[in-house]
């Protein structure tokens, strides 16, 4: 949405909730009654099978949507974790008819959104499906790139507030393989590393190797 009806949603929605890192928002099958937008820090989804084997399926960061994969159950089919201390403003069902009242925009970027939740998804079953280690990582590099540039943050420099090991879990990798990838990139030049923070240093690199065109 134009920054005027960003500024106009947040007035409208006056619900804030404040989770500690490690928090958690909701969990699967509670009731679907609100949706969340992140204000500041970060949330990641993830889902847990019978046996107990956990599935990360997003990490989300200022500005994006959380529990929008409930909307056609009616429940929440994830659990979504505070990685560090975050806000999140609460969105209830019941209000987004008086708030779209309002705020047209409203509705066609909840359409929008949506349907990026799918397109997302989509995604990260086809690099689990067909692209190398190296692809997915290089992926999901430029994929965070792209977000913190639309947020306004550098493209090229930015700190990571998932662990290795949760990026490993994402894009279907052991820790052995994220590591050895993150090293290779490193000694190729293409990225540059300390502790969290990462720097892309050959963008179109990286594109070729995810096999995405350069801009």
């Amino acid at each position: 949405m134009a920054a005027a009806d960003v500024k106009q949603l947040d007035d409208l929605v006056e619900e804030r909730l404040r989770l500690p890192k490690g928090a958690s928002l909701y969990s699967p099958t509670e009731p679907l009654d609100a949706i969340y937008s992140v204000r500041y820090g970060s949330v990641k989804t993830q889902t847990e099978d019978a046996a107990g084997r956990i599935q990360i399926t997003g990490f989300n960061l200022p500005g994006e949507m959380i529990g929008l994969d409930g909307m056609m159950e009616g429940q929440h089919v994830s659990s979504a974790l505070a990685m560090e201390d975050s806000e999140v403003c609460v969105i209830r069902l019941a209000q987004i008819d008086h708030i779209a009242s309002h705020l047209p925009s409203l509705q066609h970027q909840m359409r929008r959104l949506m349907s990026r939740e799918l397109g997302r998804s989509y995604q990260v079953l086809a690099s689990l499906g067909s692209m190398r280690s190296e692809q997915r990582l290089a992926a999901f590099l430029l994929n965070l790139s792209e977000r913190y540039a639309t947020l306004g943050y550098s493209s090229t420099e930015f700190v990571l507030r998932m662990s290795r090991e949760e990026i490993g879990n994402y894009l279907g990798l052991t820790l052995e393989t994220t590591s050895r990838v993150f090293s290779r990139l490193s000694r190729e030049n293409l990225i540059s590393t300390h502790q969290r923070e990462v720097r892309l240093l050959d963008i179109p690199a990286l594109n070729q190797i995810a096999g995405q065109k350069s801009c």
